[in-house]
């Protein structure tokens, strides 16, 4: 197991570039960690692009992408991005390999987008390890390396110094996750509404993103019942008060939201609740008690459920993983 740099030395990024790579990808790492966000009052990521061969890249389509960097600063970095392998069925070449050793045994984070899970485990960072990769390349991950714990599922995995995640998109909730890690839930929720993308995907691992883009609907009245809702979730807020917002029937609403939205308005209205218990349990010492009615909880063992339901982890536990500054937890 590589040793914990700590985040100001895992904040340079290496991300690696490949003959034949498709741009998305490798943009995704780009996006988040190579932009500088001029809202955010913070030291950014110092992001480089290597390649096995510096010098011109074929990009899908016919573009070209050229670094002068090679593997050498892809393990020098402290964390390292291999958003995907050219070829599944190939075994990644013995420089790639090398590097991706030592830049672990450096210390430094390893985080693989998509089929990128196939050179961390050609290089035997994800023996012994539960690592997942997109759905498709789960059995044949599982099948080349037998030691990896494969779990196609989740949209990512974080195991500490190895992250993993699947298909391409999820690699933007493993980014951000890791934007959240680094900087805390302010930061990474204003790069998610810059990037205007969800907070959480159902069906996944659970991102700690706070506070989503709320979505779209093109109904304008479901809309504002919804923003209604936002801007009040410590009230008692029913289907028929939110139907009652809408200018509609209960029925009518339902039907209404649930076309929109493709969820009902008391799922909804959960998810924003446990969403906005986030930065509470990140940012002040208030009780587990406290922050459930301040959400709109009508008891902590609702909240608690709720909470774990959709995070997969309990409020406490969330707050000793995230909480930001010195304070006492007194959550227990």
């Amino acid at each position: 197991m590589g040793g914990d740099v700590g985040a100001a030395p895992r904040r340079t990024v290496s991300v690696l570039a490949y003959d034949g790579m498709s741009a998305f990808e490798t943009g995704i790492a780009i996006e988040v960690f190579g932009l500088r966000w001029p809202e955010l009052d913070t030291d950014w990521y110092e992001l480089t692009v290597c390649a096995e061969r510096p010098g011109a890249l074929r990009v899908l389509g016919g573009a070209t992408l050229s670094t002068p960097h090679g593997l050498d600063a892809l393990a020098s970095a402290g964390t390292v991005v291999v958003p995907s392998v050219s070829d599944v069925t190939a075994t990644p070449s013995p420089r790639l390999v090398a590097a991706l050793r030592l830049a672990h045994r450096r210390g430094a984070r390893i985080v693989s987008i998509c089929s990128g899970a196939f050179a961390l485990a050609a290089a035997g960072l994800l023996d012994g390890r539960r690592a997942t990769t997109h759905w498709r390349y789960a059995e044949l991950l599982r099948s080349r390396h037998p030691r990896v714990e494969v779990d196609p599922d989740p949209l990512y995995i974080d195991d500490h110094d190895v992250l993993t995640s699947a298909g391409c998109a999820a690699g933007l909730d493993l980014c951000l996750h890791i934007v959240r890690t680094d900087f805390g839930a302010a930061v990474a929720n204003a790069v998610a509404r810059r990037l205007v993308v969800p907070a959480h995907r159902d069906g996944g691992q659970a991102q700690y993103i706070e506070a989503p883009v709320p979505p779209a609907p093109d109904d304008d009245r479901i809309a504002t019942s919804m923003a209604w809702a936002l801007a009040h979730l410590a009230e008692p807020i029913t289907v028929r008060i939110l139907a009652r917002r809408a200018a509609m029937s209960p029925r009518s609403y339902l039907r209404h939201f649930t076309r929109t939205t493709g969820t009902t308005p008391i799922r909804w209205l959960t998810d924003q609740r446990v969403r906005a218990s986030l930065r509470a349990l990140e940012t002040t010492t208030a009780s587990i008690d406290v922050v459930a009615r301040g959400v709109g909880f009508d008891s902590t063992a609702t909240f608690r459920h709720h909470f774990t339901k959709a995070m997969r982890t309990t409020p406490s536990a969330y707050r000793r993983a995230f909480r930001t500054g010195d304070s006492p937890d007194v959550s227990r």
